[in-house]
């Protein structure tokens, strides 16, 4: 598979992460976005809960491809790895709670580590040159600021009649990360591959 085809699937991943929540969501009756967690579309015993198990595994799955192609570009580039390889913790959580639902207590233990992908673009903004990767600053920042306030979940006093907002600040965060990678990487190899052509 070429490393350019690895990247596009920072596209498909939110697409297929959006399309599942909005299918399941219309599936259970009365299921409010932005008062209901995203979790609670999977939980067991629901209508949805199969449908959204899969849709999480294969997002998981694609994102484990997206890591590759970006890793591959990275090293061919000089960037450093370290934003890219963070975003295993959401390959690792989003199958983790997919395959133990709500209410089983390892759906949340197997959640936490998605905490960690906020640092990806934390990490990009201090590890990545503009000079190699255009507009990464601002991007990164916006997309880390968003996740940041995913973290209004952690406070039932604020906003509390809209827990499933508060928790899809997060999703929207990476959703802006992943597409901004894809593009940006997918523009790099464009590059990669005119500077290996022999000059004539």
């Amino acid at each position: 598979m070429k490393n350019k085809w690895l990247i596009y699937t920072g596209f498909l991943i939110p697409i297929l992460f959006w399309t599942t929540t909005i299918i399941c969501g219309l599936i259970i009756d009365d299921y409010n976005h932005i008062s209901r967690l995203v979790s609670e579309l999977g939980a067991i015993g629901t209508k949805s809960q199969y449908i959204f198990s899969t849709g999480l595994i294969l997002s998981s799955i694609l994102s484990v491809l997206f890591i590759i192609g970006l890793y591959k570009t990275c090293r061919i580039i000089g960037l450093n790895t370290i934003p890219v390889l963070i975003i295993l913790t959401f390959s690792f959580s989003i199958c983790g709670t997919a395959l133990f639902p709500l209410p089983l207590r390892l759906h949340g233990i197997l959640g936490m580590p998605s905490i960690l992908l906020l640092l990806s673009p934390l990490m990009s903004l201090i590890l990545w040159k503009t000079e190699k990767i255009s507009n990464i600053k601002r991007i990164s920042l916006l997309a880390f600021l968003i996740m940041m306030l995913g973290f209004l979940a952690f406070m039932p006093n604020v906003l509390n009649e809209y827990s499933g907002l508060k928790q899809r600040f997060f999703h929207i965060g990476w959703t802006v990360w992943f597409i901004y990678l894809s593009y940006r990487f997918i523009r790099l190899t464009k590059n990669i591959k005119k500077d290996e052509m022999p000059s004539h």
